[in-house]
This record gives structure tokens, sequence and C-alpha cells, in this order.
């Protein structure tokens, strides 16, 4: 089989639009379980929120995308704090099975709402006149708005990665999580501090909605399609690892665009091949840590 070097190059570049969205999707879930050591199954009705809050806002207040990119993740964010305040705080020390079907719960509420207003079929949102056009490279036309896709995701995941991981906060985090009686012994208010956690890695999937939404048909059960191959990247990853959420999102993104390329039926496979073997060879993923 041949194949030209532009369709090759454009399937690389789905790949990795779509490896973007799987890593800021799974940075959010390696976040909040890292951090909260929760399973939050409503991260794709989150990503869902933000994308249909985007599409509500355009329609019928005529707020521009540029606003929402701003506006979605913070309001998805603020009912993230609401939904930790009221519920999720009471189980962290339960086994992890209760905070599965609680998020569940909540994914199933959440889309159950939209679906009976807008209902199943998708909801068309156009791209940003800003990057509506396209750039000729000379050897594939590249999509100026799949650039910007891949750009603001590779940003916004490692400034994450930066801030947990090289940064006075990211230690408090870190060590709130282990020790949760020490920190606040050094006058950090902890509960807060996990409270903010779980709004900002919801916040994280509400900003993949907006990004999504030009892309992907905006639909009440848009979430659903992404979340269980965003639960095996994090699987593949390492439970709790940021690193490894963000770089396996992006590898495994060109990974399904390679193979849609050279082998189309097991496209919608291959993700969930790699994780079985990753989990036969390192249970604890690829960038995980062993217990």
């Amino acid at each position: 089989m041949q194949i030209s070097l532009p369709a090759l190059l454009s399937q690389l570049l789905l790949g990795l639009v779509n490896g973007s969205f799987y890593a800021i999707l799974s940075l959010g879930l390696a976040v909040i379980f890292g951090l909260l050591n929760v399973i939050n199954f409503a991260h794709g009705a989150l990503f869902m929120l933000g994308a249909v809050l985007t599409w509500m806002a355009m329609n019928y207040f005529d707020v521009n995308y540029w606003v929402m990119l701003a506006v979605a993740p913070v309001i998805v964010g603020l009912f993230g704090i609401v939904i930790e305040r009221l519920l999720l705080r009471w189980i962290y020390k339960l086994d992890h099975l209760y905070g599965l079907l609680l998020t569940l719960g909540l994914t199933l509420l959440i889309e159950g709402v939209f679906r009976s207003i807008y209902g199943v079929s998708g909801l068309a949102y156009d791209t940003p006149d800003a990057l509506a056009s396209a750039t000729d490279l000379g050897f594939m036309i590249l999509p100026n708005y799949r650039a910007w896709v891949v750009v603001a995701s590779l940003v916004v995941c490692f400034a994450t990665w930066f801030v947990i991981e090289k940064t006075r906060l990211g230690a408090y985090l870190r060590a709130g999580t282990e020790n949760p009686r020490l920190v606040e012994a050094f006058g950090v208010n902890v509960p807060l501090m996990i409270t903010l956690t779980y709004g900002f890695g919801v916040a994280l999937a509400a900003f993949a909605g907006v990004l999504a939404a030009p892309v992907i048909q905006v639909s009440p059960l848009m979430g659903q399609n992404l979340i269980i191959v965003v639960f095996a990247v994090v699987v593949i990853g390492g439970m709790g690892s940021i690193m490894g959420a963000i770089l396996t999102g992006l590898g495994l993104g060109v990974i399904e665009g390679l193979t849609k390329v050279f082998y189309p039926e097991a496209s919608s496979t291959v993700v969930f091949v790699i994780m079985v073997i990753v989990l036969l060879i390192r249970p604890a993923g690829l960038f995980g840590k062993e217990k």
C-alpha cells in the first residue's frame, strides 16, 4: 500500500490534535487522582460542559470564542468546587469505588439534563475567524485552528507540570496529600488547597472542551466518546503521573493517527491493546511508581 506524503502528514496532524485532547484531559484526571486520590469519572461530562457553555454563549449572548476560552474553565471550575465541597469531601477516606460510583452518577445527571434540552444531535460551532484559514507549508496544507489546538494544549500541559513539580505551591500540594497534618502545622489551609485543586482539574477539562468545540461536533454525549480512551491513557502513563499523562496522551494520539493510515480496522482498539500490554509488563504504568 502506497501512501502519499501529504496524506500521511495529515493523519499525523489529526493524531496530534486528538493526542492534545487526550493529554489535557488525562492531565486533569492525573492531577485529581494524584493529589486527591479520586477517580473522577465525571471528567468527560465536564469536558462536554465546557464545549456546550461555549456554544450557548455564542448563540444566546453573542460571546465570542476567545472570551469563552477564559470564562468557561472558570465557570466549570467553580462548579467543580461546589461538587467537591458538597459531595467528594465525604468520601476521600473511603475505597476508590465510592468516588467512581459518585462521579459516574454525576456524569449521568449532567448529560441527562443537557440531553433533555438539546437532544443528542450535534450543535454547530464555527471556527474563530482569526484561525479559519490554512497555511500552505509546501508539503501539506496546515489548518490554522488545528495548529492552535496543539500549541495551546502543549503550553497549558507543560505549564501545569512545571507548577506542580517545580514550584513551592506544587510541593505544598504533594505534601498536603501525603501528610496533611504536618502541612497544616505550617499554616497551610489543606482543605481549601484540595478544593481548589479539584476545581483546577475540572477547569482543564472545560478548557479542552472549548478547544474541541470547533473541531468535534458539540453534543451532550461528546464526553462519552473520549473519556474511556482518556482513562486508558492515564492507566498507560501511570495513575497520578503528571508527565506520564501528557506524554502518553500525545504519543497515543500519534499512534492512533498512524494506525488509521496503515491498518484502519484497528484504529479504534489500538489504545486498549497497548494498555493491556503495558499492564502485563508494568502494572504501575510507563511513568508510574511501583509501590
